[in-house]
């Protein structure tokens, strides 16, 4: 394979780094979206594979956080951020040595588990969860970052878990978004320092991420320089229904391979 060329049509990538552009501003205008998104709409154009696709998204979302994140961090609650990281990093590893074990041995129902989990994201995002009168326990926090960790291993996708919990506490909706972004760049972080350490950083990889790099970060830095004129219950219902749509097409191909094999 020729250097900076990657093995797939030039349209697909236009579509590919279209889909990166739209996630990494929804991302930053809500908090949640990147890699759901990608994952979801890439995945089921077959750009490349889902460990592929897996170890971009997580590179491109460090690209996202690093644009999104300054100046803003301050001020998330140091409990909070080390329970989360307590949480993320031993279920990472678990969930990268899942993904290696499915894409070998059972495709099919790697695609399955993707399309639920897409599916599963657009869901908890339309609900709606009552915000408690007071702050959960430490301890809350890290089991929603084991379970955001797994995902992130399996998938590149640290969503649902920690998006519900973080929504359900009594905290400002900026201080929410910010510490779901400082969550999700830690995950990313973990993920990719571990997936390079086990050699999966291929030139495919590095390739398709250096395509999506500047795109998402001028994609991040329109959200935050120009956010949207609608509400944010607007945006969370956008995002819902595309992830619920994503989410089921991918299901249905699973379902019918399936079938067909």
């Amino acid at each position: 394979m020729a250097p900076w060329t990657l093995a797939i049509e030039p349209g697909v990538l236009l579509g590919t780094l279209a889909i990166m552009g739209v996630a990494g501003y929804l991302h930053t205008v809500s908090g949640f979206g990147l890699g759901m998104i990608v994952m979801g709409a890439a995945g089921g154009l077959g750009v490349a594979s889902v460990p592929v696709l897996a170890a971009v998204v997580s590179l491109v979302t460090l690209v996202n956080s690093a644009v999104a994140l300054p100046g803003g961090w301050r001020g998330l609650g140091g409990r909070r951020v080390m329970a989360l990281t307590m949480g993320i990093v031993p279920s990472i590893m678990v969930g990268v040595w899942v993904l290696s074990w499915l894409s070998a041995t059972f495709a099919t129902l790697l695609t399955l588990l993707l399309g639920t989990l897409v599916l599963y994201g657009g869901i908890s995002i339309g609900l709606r969860p009552r915000p408690r009168l007071k702050e959960s326990a430490a301890w809350t926090f890290a089991v929603s970052g084991a379970l955001t960790g797994l995902c992130g291993g399996l998938f590149g996708v640290p969503g649902p878990p920690v998006i519900y919990h973080c929504y359900r506490q009594p905290l400002p909706l900026e201080t929410i978004r910010l510490l779901l972004i400082l969550c999700f760049a830690i995950t990313s972080g973990v993920r990719t320092l571990f997936v390079a350490s086990q050699g999966g950083l291929t030139a495919d990889v590095w390739e398709l991420a250096l395509w999506s790099m500047p795109v998402v970060g001028l994609a991040t830095w329109l959200g935050r320089r120009y956010p949207p004129p609608c509400s944010a219950a607007v945006m969370r219902q956008l995002a819902m229904l595309t992830l619920i749509g994503l989410g089921t097409v991918i299901l249905l191909g699973g379902v019918l391979s399936v079938a067909s094999g």
